[in-house]
């Protein structure tokens, strides 16, 4: 590889551009600039800087790791009233002008080392070779780790979204504070890039994780529900865990005015995240056994989507791992094993002789209805005389089994979908390699 098409890789990494930074604790913004890499958001401030002359090292920046204490030996700097748009008054440092000055930071049209783009009024004297020049310069001010992060265009404590603007809160907690871009199209480009650079990072870990009133993560066969975002070392420590045959996606009605179908057109990349509303929700729910939900949402259509696909390749997956599972169940007084199999269907045997009771395929299946606490009838035909069987059968967590019925069929009917069957291939050697 050349020098130049290695260089070019390089660029290609980086992002950068303007923003605005909102403090919303003090109502103040600044100007920064913002610095996208693989694992990092850097958030750049200007500040002035002695860039030669005199002890050029010992500059602005090191006021920042002083400690909480310091002390400061000044000298008059005879080009302070041309850089700090200043009257030219007596030199000595008593002036009043002099001491009226504001940060250097606030001249926007003069270069600190005396020259103006603008007209100004020049130095009595040129300085001689050894005294300070000072330039305005981006610094880093934070840098805020993107692995597990999250990005959030709520305003605190509210459903209402920011207009043209985000925050993005590290799993320590530090946050960007808000970002505010001039454009739409400008604060949606940025979002997808950091989004997309964090789940890049998470998909790295093989683990598909967000944040929302909880924080939930596909990981192996479970869905791992935490309070706040664990540590590699604390997977264990889930406020709950399901399996995830038993845990059903569900993505709520998306809508545009014209367009009922938005979702098929994000699938097919039709449709840019840019052109929605602000006031349309990403929304999905989670459903578990016993009849509880996590509604979750997130700020992009296509992180919607990563969502649902995960949700769909984990399942898949699990399914194919464990290929049967089976629940206890109860029918006419009678005790009963029910069995999901993923070659043969459906069947039900006594608990204690383990003998078959009845089996029908998945393709029999013709409907079902249940009284949503603990009882189901499923509804087959029969093969040879194409008649309509019924078993009603009851758990004690009918949800889960409810939930588990629909993980097989839809692994079942996956794998007659060659484009789905080979997306897997990779994933499960991505995952089987960790």
């Amino acid at each position: 590889m050349s020098s130049n098409t290695f260089v070019f890789l390089l660029f290609q990494q980086t992002k950068t551009g303007l923003a605005l930074l909102y403090d919303e604790h003090t109502s103040n913004t600044y100007d920064v600039r913002l610095k996208l890499t693989k694992e990092l958001l850097i958030i750049q401030k200007q500040d002035v800087v002695c860039v030669s002359g005199g002890d050029s090292h010992l500059n602005v920046h090191l006021l920042r790791t002083a400690g909480d204490e310091v002390t400061i030996t000044v000298r008059y700097l005879r080009e302070a009233p041309a850089f700090l748009k200043l009257p030219l008054g007596s030199p000595g440092p008593s002036s009043d002008q002099s001491s009226r000055a504001s940060s250097p930071l606030f001249d926007s049209g003069l270069h600190l080392n005396g020259n103006s783009s603008n007209t100004a009024p020049s130095s009595p004297s040129s300085p001689s070779a050894n005294e300070p020049k000072y330039e305005k310069r981006w610094l880093d001010a934070v840098s805020l780790p993107l692995f597990m992060a999250r990005i959030s265009r709520r305003k605190a404590a509210t459903d209402k979204l920011r207009s043209n603007s985000f925050e993005v809160i590290a799993l320590d907690g530090v946050c960007t504070h808000v970002l505010q871009f001039c454009t739409a199209a400008e604060s949606t480009d940025w979002l997808q890039a950091i989004s997309t650079n964090i789940n890049d990072l998470t998909q790295e870990s093989h683990v598909r994780m967000g944040f929302f009133c909880s924080f939930l993560a596909l990981r192996g066969s479970s869905l791992l529900v935490f309070r706040s975002p664990p540590v590699s070392s604390y997977w264990a420590q889930a406020e709950a865990s399901f399996h995830l045959c038993e845990v059903l996606f569900k993505v709520h009605k998306l809508w545009i005015a014209e367009d009922c179908w938005i979702q098929t057109k994000f699938y097919l990349g039709l449709l840019q995240d840019g052109e929605l509303r602000d006031s349309e929700p990403f929304c999905f729910s989670v459903l578990v056994g016993h009849g509880q939900s996590f509604c979750c949402s997130v700020e992009l259509g296509s992180e919607l989507v990563l969502w649902e696909k995960a949700f769909q390749r984990a399942v898949f997956m699990e399914v194919q791992r464990v290929r049967s599972k089976s629940y206890m169940c109860s029918s006419q007084g009678k005790i009963l094993c029910f069995t999901l199999d993923f070659e043969s269907g459906f069947s039900c045997s006594d608990s204690i002789s383990k003998k078959t009771i009845w089996k029908y395929k998945f393709s029999q299946l013709k409907g079902s209805s249940d009284d949503g606490k603990t009882r189901v009838k499923l509804l087959f035909q029969n093969s040879e005389n194409k008649q309509i069987e019924m078993k009603e059968l009851e758990f004690a967590n009918l949800t889960a089994v409810l939930h588990c019925i629909h993980s097989f069929i839809a692994a079942k009917v996956a794998t007659v979908d060659p484009v789905f069957v080979n997306s897997q291939s990779f994933t499960q050697k991505y995952m089987c390699s960790s």
